[in-house]
């Protein structure tokens, strides 16, 4: 390869066709609209304050905030779809966004925490939150969206996956 050519990752690496990753829940989708709807009408009422105090221009702030919101609603499908998990041999590898793609690699032997937690809205829709964390504080990893018996299910895996891996530390 020379200077000029751009370079690519190993073939196979990351995305292995034998391989399927676990998806988080469709009723995500409905989870993540309606927290962004309500922080969006807050946000954008906000904003139209110095148009009610009298400022004539100030409705350009509002429409903009909504309008941004508008936005953020139509990319939730597909940022949903983005997020994703793949169980390894040794490690669990999560992948989440769309524009600015982030893949973390987790070794089973390095997590210290595995946490299962869930808001009223995603309570009423039956799914939760997977939280664990190594070492790192840069590489706590969650994975929101997850059926709580699918949560459930992937815990129990993971800590006794952990519990083995750190007993040859």
């Amino acid at each position: 390869m020379t200077s000029t050519e751009p370079h690519s990752p190993e073939p196979g690496r990351l995305e292995r066709p034998e391989t399927e990753w676990q998806r988080v829940s469709p009723k995500y989708i409905a989870v993540d609209m309606i927290g962004t709807l309500v922080f969006g009408a807050i946000a954008t009422a906000i904003a139209f304050v110095p148009f009610w105090f009298g400022w004539a221009e100030g409705w350009i702030l509002g429409v903009g905030v909504g309008t941004l919101f508008i936005v953020t609603l139509a990319l939730i499908p597909r940022r949903v779809r983005a997020i994703g998990y793949l169980l390894r041999d040794d490690d669990l590898l999560f992948r989440r966004g769309i524009m600015f793609q982030r893949f973390v690699a987790v070794p089973y032997g390095r997590m210290q925490l595995v946490d299962i937690s869930r808001g009223p809205v995603a309570r009423a829709f039956g799914l939760a939150e997977l939280k664990f964390v190594t070492a790192a504080a840069s590489s706590g990893v969650l994975i929101p969206g997850l059926p709580l018996a699918e949560a459930e299910s992937l815990r129990d895996h993971l800590v006794a996956v952990a519990e083995t891996r750190r007993a040859g530390l």
